[in-house]
């Protein structure tokens, strides 16, 4: 009989009358890559969380090596060699990048930490497998890319044998993913067992050797990865043929509905310059995309559009309205809506219902609050209808935490919300990241018929495809400055990239 360096056996796990899991096998070798494919909220975050020891199984036995063990907690899960890379990050946002690396593993010299000793082995690790990290940065200041390989030098600090990998890709640049994926292979050659969840069918097909899909919670079957398809995992995820096609109809662009003249904007702690004379205009029935690898001022420009910063020079204008200075909740009020690059940090209240959430930009409406008094009912229907709409699933519905939800559900959950609200603007950042791939087709539906409603719409992707078959307009971001203007059909991908790293630039 074969002895797996990881086997779960007949795992089950009960949310009240939820069933995560039910009955489930997986199986992983040492030397793999093995993927685990579901929709959202199809099982597949719980499975790994209780191999890891955040989560106790009500059913069924793990063995390490061939040996059966108990994994309480994560200490236990380190002890055996098991590590993990989160789908949401699990870092202290005031902690540098080297103390959140070696937090809960110190090498300690007497009573102190040996920081001496840790800098070198995770800039060794760094170097190694081209995780460039600046180890005294502070978490908070640094890019949701940087923040991930955070994650995964905390896994290699620990000299884990199992890594799992909860969408790795998430948050990375086209770029930033493949180089993950290199990095991958090269700790499979190593001997590693690697788990690997991820919705981007083409990177699953790439690395794994075997996939295992589950669907609401049960085991549907394993197979080799180089003897399937996308359209037969596809279907073995959701139970039926899935449609990945997308039409887009001719834009016919109206007035403009946001406007930038000449952004400038500068970090108020370190002075460096994030944003050069940027300009350029949104029109109704159209989808304007910024691309560009991450960590080039993207962040600083939607943060200057939807109000949380204040630009140093420049003008922002808003259905013809001068809204430099306006607050948050003047362009809200306005119509402006925005699905965020963090949902979780910008996109809603983890410790809050999905309910309350849905209604967190709603709230003062007549509709859903008299005399001061929240109408819990009108409240409740309108939860109930988003979610519906949005196939946002958890286990208590429109009464569940929002943190206990997938990410891909907190995503529709947050779409969905946004929207509704029929805003004149919608910018919309990574506004797929961490959903599956029939949800990823609904949501960019649902932005081509915003779009034929005349909506204008501001999106801003790292995905080259997402670019390409959205956009009506993409404008390449390099340090700050808009360095390229295209539209899909005059422009390639491989063009995209040489204005992307910089390489090629328009002249003005």
């Amino acid at each position: 009989m074969e002895q797996f360096a990881v086997e779960m056996r007949g795992i089950s796990k009960y949310f009240g009358d939820l069933a995560a899991n039910k009955d489930i096998t997986l199986t992983l070798r040492a030397g793999e890559i093995h993927a685990l494919l579901g929709e959202n909220g199809a099982g597949k975050s719980t499975l790994m969380n209780i191999l890891f020891g955040l989560l106790q199984p009500d059913e069924g036995e793990i063995f390490r090596n061939g040996r059966k063990v108990v994994i309480s907690d994560p200490n236990d899960a380190t002890a055996l060699g098991i590590g993990m890379v989160h789908q949401h990050f699990r870092q202290v946002q005031c902690f540098t990048v080297l103390d959140n690396i070696i937090l809960g593993a110190e090498t300690m010299k007497g009573t102190a930490i040996d920081r001496a000793a840790a800098r070198k082995k995770v800039m060794a690790l760094s170097e190694k497998y081209g995780l460039k990290v600046d180890p005294d940065a502070v978490v908070s200041d640094i890019t949701v890319g940087m923040q991930q390989r955070v994650e995964i030098l905390k896994m290699l600090y620990r000299d884990n044998e199992v890594l799992i990998f909860d969408e790795p890709t998430a948050v990375l640049t086209v770029q930033e993913a493949e180089e993950l994926l290199k990095i991958m292979r090269g700790l499979r050659a190593e001997g590693k067992a690697i788990l690997f969840i991820s919705h981007k069918m083409n990177e699953i097909l790439s690395v794994s050797d075997r996939c295992t899909v589950i669907r609401k919670g049960e085991y549907v079957g394993t197979v080799n990865a180089t003897e399937t398809t996308v359209e037969e995992l596809s279907e073995m995820m959701v139970g039926q043929k899935v449609d990945l096609t997308i039409v887009k109809e001719p834009s016919v662009p109206g007035e403009p509905v946001l406007t930038l003249s000449g952004i400038g904007f500068a970090d108020p702690q370190t002075k460096k310059t994030k944003l050069k004379d940027v300009s350029f205009t949104v029109r109704k029935g159209e989808i304007v995309t910024i691309a560009g690898i991450d960590g080039n001022g993207q962040d600083e420009l939607v943060k200057v559009v939807s109000g949380k910063s204040k630009p140093v020079t420049g003008s922002v204008t808003f259905l013809g309205k001068d809204i430099t200075r306006s607050a948050i909740r003047e362009r809200i009020d306005m119509g402006m809506g925005l699905i965020p690059v963090d949902r979780l940090r910008d996109g809603a209240i983890p410790d809050f219902t999905l309910a309350e959430n849905i209604i967190l930009k709603r709230y003062r409406e007549p509709e859903f609050c008299k005399n001061g008094v929240m109408e819990t009912g009108a409240v409740a229907r309108y939860a109930e209808k988003i979610t519906k709409e949005r196939d946002v699933r958890s286990a208590d519905g429109i009464r569940s935490l929002f943190g206990s939800l997938s990410g891909g559900n907190q995503q529709k959950a947050v779409v969905g919300r946004e929207l509704d609200r029929d805003p004149s603007l919608i910018v919309a950042v990574q506004p797929v990241r961490g959903v599956d791939l029939l949800a990823t087709g609904n949501i960019h539906r649902a932005l081509l018929k915003e779009r034929a409603e005349g909506k204008a719409i501001l999106l801003v992707s790292l995905e080259l495809s997402e670019v390409m078959s959205l956009s009506d307009r993409i404008l390449v971001m390099y340090e700050g400055e808009i360095v390229g203007e295209f539209t899909p059909d005059k422009v390639t991908r491989e063009e995209l990239g040489l204005y992307m790293t910089g390489a090629r630039r328009m002249t003005k």
